[in-house]
């Protein structure tokens, strides 16, 4: 009798289920200034009950126009590693191999592959979202 396969079938499937992407709010339209670039949290599309922190990702958010917002992932297509805004060369640096990125997300110099990732953004009742997914 295989009484472990649906044991072991039940444990692991919800690691490899896709889950469906989930808006999230990263705070109000009138917080956020027209032209400036700013880190944003937010929780994962299904964030596991023990995850805790481990829950929250990050994007680098821009406001475009009154409406109109660019959500960036942080991490560079190199390696993954946490892309940083700088602000007065309105470069994102990534700090691990010398990748970098224009504002519009894509690459200006080093060894990353192609432009940082982007996230779907929108105003949803005065709130921006991101869409989260995984």
């Amino acid at each position: 009798m295989m009484v472990g396969v649906p044991l072991v079938g039940f444990v692991f499937k919800p690691l490899f289920k896709a889950l469906p992407p989930v808006w999230r709010s990263v705070g109000k339209v009138d917080s956020f200034k027209v032209g400036e670039t700013v880190a944003v949290t937010f929780l994962q599309a299904s964030p596991l009950p023990w995850a805790g922190v481990t829950a929250k990702t990050a994007a680098w958010l821009r406001r475009e126009s009154d409406n109109s917002f660019t959500a960036f992932s942080i991490s560079c297509t190199h390696l993954g590693c946490p892309v940083r805004w700088r602000p007065d060369a309105e470069l994102f640096m990534c700090p691990c191999h010398g990748g970098v990125y224009y504002k519009d997300g894509s690459v200006a110099a080093g060894p990353p592959p192609k432009p940082l990732s982007r996230y779907q953004a929108r105003v949803n009742e005065g709130q921006v979202e991101i869409l989260s997914t995984l």
